[in-house]
């Protein structure tokens, strides 16, 4: 009789998480305080989130472009960008019937900016999903503002997390087929 075994409840599995893209759009992502790590590190994970299956939801706040090519040309096939005019994703009705058709309790936020849309849907997230934070993967125009939204999500209850450990987290082993593909993302970041 072959046993299961144990897994922290609160660790991340494909099948139960959700990534968000918030608001990676071209009048935005230059004036971003350290863009070319954030833009590589969403590159990663929209990469990484087709490789193994993760479904992705992208937003747009009306008026400010389209998600940028270095995310939007590297998406899973069928990721659908959702307009918007609510700083919370939570205020757009697109957005919630996204999260019902997809239906995964823990929500993997990336995008910006920190301190406005990705710190307010992640405060509206906690009320009834696990909230987790790509810390390499989210920016403010200042340093600072990113720094205290981090701080504040935490204190919330959100996870704080960082690129590499949410793609190893889904992973859970290496020597697989996804683990070699996926090694190649990680190894752009040495």
């Amino acid at each position: 009789m072959e046993r299961d075994l144990r897994h922290a409840p609160s660790l991340l599995r494909r099948g139960n998480s959700l990534l968000v893209i918030i608001d990676m759009q071209a009048k935005l992502v230059p004036i971003m305080h350290g863009k070319e790590r954030l833009v590589a590190n969403l590159s990663r994970l929209a990469r990484f989130a087709g490789i193994v299956g993760l479904p992705v939801v992208v937003t747009e706040q009306k008026n400010l472009g389209p998600t940028i090519d270095e995310v939007a040309s590297v998406l899973p096939q069928g990721t659908e960008t959702i307009e918007k005019i609510a700083f919370d994703c939570f205020g757009c009705a697109p957005f919630q019937e996204k999260l019902w058709e997809n239906d995964r309790p823990n929500l993997v936020f990336a995008g910006i900016e920190s301190h406005i849309c990705v710190a307010q849907t992640a405060l509206s997230g906690l009320a009834g999903h696990g909230v987790h934070v790509i810390s390499d993967a989210v920016a403010s125009r200042r340093e600072e503002n990113r720094q205290v939204a981090l701080g504040r999500l935490q204190q919330a209850g959100a996870v704080i997390s960082s690129v590499e450990m949410f793609m190893y987290e889904l992973l859970r082993q290496a020597g697989t087929d996804e683990f070699r593909q996926v090694l190649p993302l990680v190894k752009e970041d040495l």
